[in-house]
């Protein structure tokens, strides 16, 4: 059985017996905060867990790294859909220790890429076009860089308001605690 069929073989199993019911919500986070987070797999419950959230509390985004890495990206964008039009009042970039985005080298993600068949041309083309692959599929040399710089770029977006907190923190994989970054109540 692959994976879809077994996804779908459980959903119908769910939504039979109305496994649903006790996650119901609304679209309005209760807590008013948007969390950014990074994408690993040790973080799907701990993060929640470590922060006492509950389903409908927060907005949850997440990516490679927690990493806002264009002013006017899908991330930003979202972020500001949560603060207009979900009532969030805060913000929170949550990176993590043991982040493989750390010191991610480009040169191996596109030499990984080229042996998965994109072709050397579409690199070349890609490049002409003005795209820095490099740059693009670039990490961050320390998980605090890494957070502190997401923090940096939305408490500086010219469309969040000035009065909205955006904090920094970091959790550890293996114990859940959070260490604080950027206090946004004090920026």
């Amino acid at each position: 059985m692959t994976i879809l069929n077994e996804i779908l073989e459980f959903n119908r199993t769910f939504v039979e017996n109305e496994r649903y019911e006790k996650y119901k919500t609304t679209k309005f986070p209760n807590k008013k905060l948007v969390v950014l987070s990074c994408m690993d797999t040790r973080l799907v419950e701990l993060l929640p867990n470590a922060m006492n959230l509950k389903n409908g509390d927060v907005k949850i985004i997440k990516n490679g790294g927690a990493i806002v890495s264009h002013p006017f990206g899908s991330i930003m964008r979202s972020i500001l859909v949560a603060v207009y039009e979900l009532n969030a009042d805060e913000i929170c970039v949550v990176g993590h220790r043991d982040c493989g985005m750390q010191s991610l080298d480009s040169k191996t993600i596109l030499k990984k890429a080229v042996e998965r068949g994109a072709s050397k041309e579409t690199l070349t083309t890609l490049e002409h076009a003005g795209i820095d692959l490099a740059s693009w599929l670039k990490g961050f040399d320390t998980v605090e860089e890494g957070v502190k710089s997401s923090v940096d770029m939305i408490q500086h977006h010219p469309l969040l308001p000035k009065d909205t907190a955006v904090h920094g923190l970091i959790i550890d994989p293996e114990t859940g605690k959070l260490e604080t970054l950027v206090n946004g109540y004090e920026s």
